[in-house]
């Protein structure tokens, strides 16, 4: 490419002559222009979709779809995830990575062990209610941190300090059933998470209507994939 070309686009980029991922004179905009890519529409189509980037990331073939210039313009106005992951705050589950997917492809809502709130319910609605984002997965993980230090308060008759004694609290059900086994603890939670979501009204008329599925998962850190558990 020569010099002259080179820089009459860095004019144009530089004073807003390139828009939409075309240039105005007719030439395409390279890295911007592209192709849309259909939203998975029913629930069983977008966890097949998260199953498949997740096989990528456990296989070391990420492809990172959907984190360039284009992608970012064409939800700069819309939005339209396909599907609601409910995952803890342990840095090494992010969701966009461990199911390979970019911008407005998928809402996350985070909490310690998948704990549910009023508010973070409201949050988990709010993809189903006003996006119409087919699927929820309730995705646990292997040795989470919250689980084990509950189980661990628990065990010992300690209360934790500030706001984390209310996570004991929450997991008190899945410890008992449990025995104090973490990992077991880890699964029943998951699985009691995905229960509770369903018996809420708003998103139980969507699942009648099929609409909606929730879905429960755990993830191995160690592997880097996520199984299905419910």
């Amino acid at each position: 490419m020569s010099k002259k070309i080179i820089g009459r686009r860095t004019v144009l980029l530089a004073t807003g002559l390139v828009a939409g991922g075309v240039l105005l004179d007719g030439g395409a905009a390279r890295g911007l222009a592209r192709p849309s890519a259909r939203r998975p529409a029913a629930p069983d189509e977008a966890w097949a979709k998260l199953r498949e980037g997740n096989r990528r990331w456990a296989a070391d073939a990420s492809t990172h779809p959907h984190q360039d210039l284009g992608r970012r313009a064409e939800v700069a106005q819309k939005q339209e995830p396909y599907a609601v992951v409910v995952s803890c705050i342990d840095s090494r589950v992010p969701p966009e990575i461990v199911f390979d997917v970019g911008i407005g492809d998928i809402l996350t809502v985070r909490s310690a062990a998948q704990t549910i709130d009023p508010l973070v319910a409201g949050a988990i609605e709010y993809g189903p209610a006003e996006l119409d984002t087919p699927l929820i997965m309730v995705l646990g993980h292997q040795r989470c941190g919250a689980v084990t230090a509950a189980a661990h308060a628990l065990k010992e008759g300690a209360k934790l300090p500030g706001h984390l004694q209310r996570i004991v609290t929450d997991l008190r059900p899945a410890y008992e059933r449990a025995r104090g086994d973490v990992d077991r603890m880890i699964r029943i939670n998951t699985t009691k998470v995905v229960a509770d979501l369903k018996a809420d009204k708003l998103l139980a008329a969507r699942i009648a209507d099929r609409k909606l599925k929730i879905v429960g998962g755990y993830y191995s850190l160690d592997t880097g994939k996520v199984t299905r558990l419910v």
